[in-house]
Formats: C-alpha cells, structure tokens, sequence
C-alpha cells in the first residue's frame, strides 16, 4: 500500500534541507509536483488502479530527487558538466534506504528505480519488464510535459538553453534542425549550434510522448503556440520557420489523438 501522504511529507522533510526559496530550488520542487500531478492524470486515463495511480503519482513526485544534490555540489542543472541527475536520484533514495521514508515496502523498488533512472535518457534502456517500461513511459511523458509549462512560467527562457545566450529572440535557428525536425523524432541537444536550436529540441519533445492523454494536455493548454510566440523571434527566417515548426507539431498532435481515438 502506498500512502501519498506520508510520502509528501516525507518529501517535504527532504527538501527542508535545502534552500527552498533558492531560484533553481525553488523552480525544481514547483517541477517535481507538477510531474506528479501530470503522471497521475496520465495513469487514470489509462484506467489503471487506484494503487498504480498512486505509484505514478509517487515516482512523479521522486522522479528529479536527484537535482537538489546536483544544484548543491554543481551549482548547475546541466549533465553535461555535472553529473546524470537521473542516476544520483536512484543512489539518494537506494543507496542508504531512504526510499523507506517515501513507501514502507519494497512491492515497487524496481519500478521505481528503473522510472527514475530512465527518465533522462535519450532511450529507455531495453530489456524491462511489462510493468517497469509503462511506468518508464508514463514518467517521462509527465516531465516532458511540464517542459513546456516550466518555460512559460519562467522569468527568464534564456534558462533553458544550454549554450549561454544573453537574448534567445535573437538567437538564429540552424537550417539542419528544422530538417531534422521534420523526421517527426528526438533531437540531440549536443547537436545544436544556437539556443534557439535547443527550443527545438524541446518541442520535439512531443515526438517521444507515449499517451493520447499526454498530447491531449500539451493541445488542451496550447503549449506549443504559446512556447513560440514567447520565444519573440527577431531575425526574420528563425520566426518565420518557427511558425512552420509550431505548425507542424500542432498537425502531428492532432493526428496522433485522432488516430489514438479511432
């Protein structure tokens, strides 16, 4: 049994050891909630039980547990020059049981870590079971979700790059990218050559997304539109193909829910 209570609790305890109010802390536990809620909702529509939507909620809610430790010896959110976020989440709760203060029993330590140890990776690992691969899917849709509203709530988009840029609405996008863009699938981060290459990385986002429900959120909140038109593009090919991109995602999501629904 999973008692969601106990474990908000828990995780507010945990988070006390941090500087909450702290920008990148603060940012990160809106996050972590939000993804949570996201996993539920994606677990419900798929009819799952009471017990397993609880355990979606559960993992939602672990899922970035990592980060706070990541912030603190790094002082960055970025892999690349720190550590995987992902598998230090797993040695937080693992390593020394800490899991226990989140659920009593052990039912769904398996699960849990392949969940969160996966959910940053560019692919799922192979080899999982039925059970472990849905809640992989489940958890990675719910994040990649809030991408989205994380950006828009943001007062500053130039957070979410990956490349230093002072301004991202003069930032330039690469003609490669939006080709690539245009295969319908993942883009690597390490490939872009601007910050505004990387906003198209995250909106190819939509490409990895597992569930009707999940499309159905991003279509329902106008994610997409909105990220774009707060991207404020000046040079005038970025905005006039970032439009062309925006277009293109719209047209996938609702052949994707059309198709799901039929």
């Amino acid at each position: 049994m999973i008692d969601l209570l106990k474990a908000k609790t828990a995780f507010k305890e945990y988070i006390s050891n941090y500087d909450i109010h702290e920008p990148k802390i603060h940012i990160k536990i809106i996050h972590m909630y939000h993804v949570a809620e996201n996993a539920r909702k994606i677990a419900k529509s798929l009819n799952l039980s009471e017990e397993e939507q609880d355990l979606a909620e559960l993992i939602g809610l672990l899922h970035d547990i990592g980060r706070f430790e990541q912030v603190r010896l790094y002082h960055t959110y970025s892999d690349k020059v720190s550590i995987d976020h992902g598998q230090k989440g797993v040695e937080v709760l693992f390593a020394n049981q800490l899991i226990r203060d989140f659920i009593q029993d052990n039912t769904y330590d398996a699960i849990i870590y392949k969940a969160i140890h996966n959910h940053n990776k560019f692919e799922i690992e192979k080899g999982l079971s039925e059970q472990e691969l849905l809640y992989c899917q489940i958890v990675r849709d719910a994040d990649n979700i809030d991408i989205y509203r994380a950006i828009l709530a943001g007062k500053r988009i130039e957070e979410f790059g990956h490349l230093g840029c002072e301004d991202i609405s003069k930032e330039v996008l690469s003609p490669e990218f939006l080709e690539e863009f245009k295969k319908e699938q993942l883009l690597k981060y390490a490939n872009a050559k601007s910050d505004m290459d990387i906003m198209v990385a995250i909106i190819a986002h939509i490409y990895a997304l597992n569930f009707k429900e999940s499309l159905k959120i991003i279509k329902e909140n106008d994610f997409i539109v909105q990220f774009i038109h707060r991207l404020n593009c000046q040079d005038s090919y970025t905005k006039e193909k970032m439009n062309e991109i925006a277009s293109i995602a719209m047209n996938y999501i609702n052949k994707r829910i059309e198709r799901e629904e039929n």
